[in-house]
């Protein structure tokens, strides 16, 4: 049995490990200062926004799991509490009854509008505020080479993001 497993050099490993501490602090900062806001979790909020963007503030829940980068069963479960919530409604799409529609309620919208100033300053303050004009550019490089990898068919929205999307104005994360 030979060995050829490539292991990590020392550099390597250095960058992984920062990496996996950063996938795994990042989310509790987003989800505590949401939380405490507003209620909601970053996932939720990502939920809402992408639907406020939406056409008719409408849209299937499969395209809302690839907004989201979620599975479907995983944004039905989040969708069910948000609905309970009064924050959006679900319904058959009537293009396609098999399918199921949601959109955000004048609720979920008024949250959203109130939560977004606090979660913007919350990634300035953890994230972008931390880098360099050029390191922004770095990151984006970096996390579209692994995304490309981890998504290779491009069916989450977040694998094929560009720089130019969204508002020149102002753009709500």
């Amino acid at each position: 049995m030979t060995d050829d497993t490539r292991w990590l050099a020392p550099e390597e490993s250095a960058a992984w490990v920062r990496l996996v501490a950063l996938a795994e602090l990042l989310p509790g900062a987003l989800d505590a200062q949401l939380l405490r806001d507003a209620g909601l979790t970053h996932f939720e909020y990502g939920a809402l926004m992408a639907l406020g963007a939406a056409p008719s503030r409408t849209m299937r829940m499969t395209e809302l799991a690839s907004r989201t980068n979620a599975t479907l069963p995983r944004l039905s479960h989040v969708a069910k509490r948000l609905e309970e919530r009064g924050l959006i409604e679900r319904f058959p799409c009537p293009e396609d009854r098999r399918a199921t529609n949601a959109t955000i309620t004048d609720a979920g919208l008024a949250l959203i509008s109130e939560a977004a100033p606090g979660h913007v300053e919350t990634v300035r303050a953890n994230v972008l505020d931390a880098l360099a004009p050029e390191q922004l550019e770095q990151l984006y490089v970096i996390a579209g080479a692994v995304l490309a990898r981890l998504d290779p068919e491009a069916r989450l929205s977040a694998t094929s993001c560009q720089f130019s999307e969204g508002p020149v104005d102002h753009v709500v994360a």
